[in-house]
């Protein structure tokens, strides 16, 4: 957990993403003063303030929040997130490296839960001899003939991975609303928090947690009989969550810096 990266590669979109969901809504109402494409372009280049974009997001009309994709580079994490976060198929796209293709014998890593990380040594290395366990049966099938391919099903869920993911805005807050909820696996949550941060810094109005935390900050949990039991404050950024829930991962990184 403690050397999972993220990056948005194309950060200039999210200003556009907020300036094509006014322009959208204003086009629906607008739409009889608009003769030429003079008159469309000066709409589309009308000014805007949070205020607006505020008001906008908050609508529940999602279409609009969807004429730009945003995408975001994830290296580090653990093949469980990719099988996790993969659930999400409407309107998102992935690309991720692959155990056809890439070769891991001499290059393999795993991801070290957050629970085991920071727990006694002992146990770390139970962990990763188990992992270095799969590695060898991996390396061996290899070294005999057997195609990457076949040997890749010998690797651990811990095997560190490189992801792409690209979406529309409305489901990136879709998909970081439901994995940071506390009822998700530790990974699962750093890495979307971690993703909901740097959203947040290039635009916190349109990713500000009314309008992107999980349900408990938007309103109330709907997790029926099955609740976490310990609600997120309704104005708490992703780093505040991050700061509470997992203050041994920031410590770490600070001391790296």
């Amino acid at each position: 957990m403690d050397h999972i990266e993220t990056k948005v590669l194309n950060s200039y979109t999210i200003q556009e993403a907020a300036q094509n969901m006014v322009f959208a809504a204003r086009l629906t109402q607008q739409g009889h003063c608009i003769q030429n494409m003079d008159d469309l372009m000066a709409l589309y280049q009308k000014s805007f303030t949070d205020k607006t974009v505020d008001r906008i997001a908050s609508l529940p009309h999602p279409t609009v929040q969807k004429f730009t994709v945003i995408t975001v580079a994830i290296v580090g994490a653990s093949r469980r997130f990719l099988a996790q976060i993969t659930r999400h198929q409407n309107e998102v796209k992935f690309m991720s490296a692959s155990l056809q293709y890439s070769n891991y014998s001499e290059k393999a890593a795993f991801a070290v839960p957050y629970e085991i990380l920071f727990s006694e040594q002992r146990y770390i290395d139970l962990y990763l001899k188990s992992c270095l366990s799969d590695l060898r049966c991996y390396q061996e099938l290899c070294s005999v003939g057997f195609h990457h391919d076949s040997a890749g099903y010998a690797l651990p869920h811990a095997l560190r991975n490189i992801l792409i993911i690209c979406a529309t805005p409305y489901e990136w807050k879709h998909m970081i609303g439901q994995r940071i909820c506390r009822r998700n696996t530790d990974e699962t949550r750093i890495v979307m928090l971690d993703i909901w941060q740097k959203l947040y810094e290039f635009d916190p109005v349109l990713f500000s947690p009314k309008l992107t935390g999980p349900f408990c900050q938007k309103g109330c949990c709907e997790e029926g009989s099955m609740p976490c039991g310990i609600p997120i404050p309704k104005d708490w950024t992703p780093l505040e969550i991050m700061r509470e829930d997992y203050p041994l991962l920031i410590e770490g990184r600070k001391a790296r810096l």
